[in-house]
């Protein structure tokens, strides 16, 4: 990290504001040539430059710096910011000065945030937050995104390492020294500690990935007969044109996805083809086919049923109703049908065409979102390598349960000690940087 970075920190495109963020040991320097016969304003004191250009001297900008002494900056080293006009000129005059001075370079996506874990001050889980915070949708995401980020995850995993360590220690000194007068049994006492950790770790992955849904968005699948107004109701609720829709069954042939907020949590809608037993032809049939395989990995189906038709219910819709469907009658404005239970689900009754309805709807959807994503305030993992590792820790706790020697026990409980640091940085992570940092935005 001998380099000295700098990006745009705020988005690219016409703006007030736009903030370049310059760090490493040369970003005192560069604020130095950027203000040539100028003192470099005290850290943490914003202050008024006229930002020139170190060859000629031609006003570049009137910006607000900021600089930032090491270790107290974002990244640990030294830090300066300038707080530009968010002109695209001014914004490209001042990036193609600094790519011209010697020993700085365009950053790297989320090397900033790399550089911060680096020099300590995040751990893998806190920098994993900052990315979910950036790409936060919904109430929901930000506030998972901030208690990760305030460490509350981190925090978890390193107790349980703590208490991990302590054991091991306990088994190795019964190990290592056996002619000394320890307390007796010294590695049976550390047998309720592992017994603990690994009901603890168990409860913690039984979620049912509820931090990970929370990320990407609850997955809800509309599914129905041909021109029973799916593609209708997905516009309805898109409160926009997403899907095309026509009198002619068959004409969704693939899934068309659109992205909600329902009440402050992420939902991924999907609206699928109809469902029928002879297609039209071999499109269709492919159509009919990712409908039904959608409907299995959802985790809520609207299952939209005709009003028009009543009482005679889609067969094939109908198969599919289980616990994790909300039932819909489409089309009341041409046939008002009376209350209607649907194995064993109220129906909601409803016209995508006119709207009536459509709150019952949200409200009902919105109560299988928030019973599924709302957590009771406990920090919940939020990406596949969490969980990958906690089971693995999980599993080398219970070999080290089960183990008929203590050295073999110790072997596990150092095992699952090195996987739960693995979740935090603490251990074993050079090769994950590169994946984890890649999709972060650059900037940040």
């Amino acid at each position: 990290m001998t380099a000295t970075i700098f990006a745009l920190a705020t988005a690219p495109g016409r703006s007030g504001v736009a903030v370049v963020r310059i760090s490493g040991p040369g970003a005192a320097g560069a604020l130095a040539a950027l203000t040539p016969g100028k003192p470099l304003p005290r850290p943490r004191e914003a202050t008024l430059a006229a930002l020139r250009h170190p060859v000629g001297g031609e006003l570049l900008d009137r910006a607000m710096v900021l600089r930032f002494a090491a270790p107290r900056s974002f990244t640990g080293e030294d830090v300066v910011e300038l707080h530009l006009h968010g002109g695209r000129a001014v914004v490209a005059g001042v990036v193609e000065v600094l790519a011209s001075l010697p020993g700085l370079r365009i950053a790297e996506p989320g090397e900033f945030t790399r550089r911060a874990f680096e020099n300590g001050k995040l751990d893998l889980t806190e920098a994993e937050a900052v990315a979910d915070l950036v790409d936060a949708e919904t109430a929901a995401q930000k506030r998972q995104a901030l208690r990760q980020m305030e460490g509350m995850l981190g925090r978890l995993y390193d107790g349980w390492r703590e208490r991990l360590t302590r054991a091991l220690a306990h088994i190795e000194a019964a190990i290592d020294f056996p002619e000394e007068d320890l307390p007796g049994g010294v590695a049976d006492a550390v047998r309720p500690v592992l017994e603990t950790l690994a009901a603890g770790i168990r409860t913690h992955l039984d979620d049912g990935g509820r931090g990970e849904r929370l990320r990407e968005g609850l997955h809800i699948a509309i599914v129905g007969a041909p021109n029973a107004g799916k593609s209708s109701l997905l516009n309805a609720l898109a409160r926009r044109e997403a899907a095309i829709v026509s009198s002619r069954a068959g004409t969704t042939r693939d899934v068309i996805e659109v992205h909600l907020d329902l009440g402050g949590y992420p939902v991924v809608l999907a609206d699928t083809a109809g469902l029928r037993e002879a297609a039209a032809d071999e499109v269709e049939e492919e159509g009919i086919r990712r409908a039904r395989d959608r409907a299995a990995r959802a985790d809520v189906k609207v299952a939209v049923f005709d009003a028009t038709a009543l009482p005679a219910l889609d067969p094939a819709t109908l198969a599919l109703v289980d616990a994790d469907t909300v039932v819909v009658l489409n089309k009341t404005d041409l046939a008002e049908p009376p209350a209607v239970t649907v194995a064993g689900h109220p129906a909601v009754a409803l016209s995508a065409r006119t709207g009536a309805g459509l709150a019952t709807l949200e409200a009902v959807l919105t109560t299988f979102t928030a019973d599924r994503l709302a957590g009771s305030g406990a920090p919940a993992l939020t990406r596949a390598r969490h969980r990958a590792a906690l089971e693995e820790c999980c599993e080398a706790l219970l070999r080290a349960l089960a183990a008929p020697l203590p050295e073999l026990a110790a072997e596990d409980v150092r095992l699952a000690s090195r996987a739960l640091g693995r979740i935090t940085g603490r251990v074993d992570v050079e090769d994950l940087l590169d994946v984890i940092f890649r999709d972060f935005c650059i900037g940040k």
